[in-house]
């Protein structure tokens, strides 16, 4: 898909992505952000363009040579903009391979956060135990999750929210206020309680704590292939800006 978003927004919500993904170290080339981390979040160890024009396809071979230098197995986060069709050709030659499609979504603040306060909705600024065995639990690979917590509770500008019923978390969310932007993560709601609307409430909520601080727009990622989490954003008013596929290479098979 075409990419629905001014060079100043992407380049603020890419900056926006790994302040609130906290990678272990973030190396810089022109128009790039080369996150480096040995976990298992995608978005904290792929290279990212802060601009969908057109990029010196040069600089591809500098950035699989500067994660090689640390150890780090290259890898991309490569929006589906026409300016990408040369890198795309050019990564497919050098064997990467794509997958999970995404989609970066947008929405106003203004037409996400509700007249009335959500009473419900705690934010803390750092994630409690309760917070963190919500997000940890059902449904989530165990390593996977805790990489995303220790990357999520290293984050600055990050408040975790909390929607608590007879002492239990029962859906979390951590919402980073960075770069002029709302950004929605972490989002779970456990398996008994889904289809409540708890996700809605956690997502108002965030929204009604982005006006306190006089942010007036939101982002979030989502998987393409998440139909129940687009359904929800579409009904809050959320709205794609653009897609994205991660590349990465394909390790020859081993011999016996």
């Amino acid at each position: 898909m075409q990419t629905n978003a001014n060079a100043t927004d992407i380049e603020a919500i890419e900056r926006a992505t790994l302040q609130a993904v906290a990678p272990e170290q973030i190396e810089i080339l022109p128009g790039w952000l080369l996150p480096m981390d040995p976990g298992t979040i995608n978005r904290a160890r792929s290279a990212v363009p802060l601009h969908h024009g057109e990029h010196d396809l040069a600089l591809l071979g500098t950035i699989v040579a500067h994660y090689e230098a640390v150890g780090v197995a290259p890898l991309f986060r490569l929006p589906g903009a026409p300016s990408f069709n040369g890198w795309l050709r050019e990564l497919r030659a050098r064997g990467f391979v794509h997958h999970q499609p995404t989609f970066t979504q947008t929405c106003a603040v203004a037409d996400l956060a509700p007249a009335e306060p959500m009473a419900r909705v705690e934010l803390a600024s750092v994630p409690d135990a309760a917070w963190l065995a919500m997000y940890l639990g059902e449904g989530l690979d165990p390593v996977d999750g805790a990489n995303r917590a220790r990357s999520l509770s290293r984050a600055t500008g990050t408040r975790f929210a909390s929607i608590r019923e007879n002492g239990a978390t029962v859906a979390c969310g951590a919402a980073s206020f960075s770069h002029g932007w709302l950004g929605v993560h972490g989002m779970r709601t456990a398996a008994a309680h889904r289809g409540r609307g708890l996700a809605g409430e956690l997502l108002r909520g965030m929204a009604q704590e982005a006006q306190r601080q006089g942010i007036e727009q939101a982002f979030l990622q989502v998987d393409a292939k998440n139909s129940a989490a687009l359904t929800l954003y579409r009904r809050l008013g959320f709205t794609s800006a653009w897609a994205y596929a991660y590349w990465r290479r394909v390790e020859p098979p081993r011999g016996p």
